[in-house]
């Protein structure tokens, strides 16, 4: 796996097990303030790899 692809991952893997085992995200039903931290890194990840698959 290329590095781009391992950040990908990684970041998946946290947020989604954030989202999993936080009690504020499940208490108040809106995302906390780690979980958006979270999902932004994801999502700049997930471009990430996909500019790397394109070129």
């Amino acid at each position: 796996m290329s590095s781009v692809t391992d950040a990908f991952e990684n970041a998946r893997l946290t947020y989604e097990q954030h989202m999993r085992t936080c009690r504020q995200c499940h208490a108040d039903a809106v995302p906390c303030p780690v979980a958006k931290h979270l999902l932004r890194v994801y999502n700049n990840a997930r471009r990430d790899q996909l500019r790397a698959a394109g070129q």
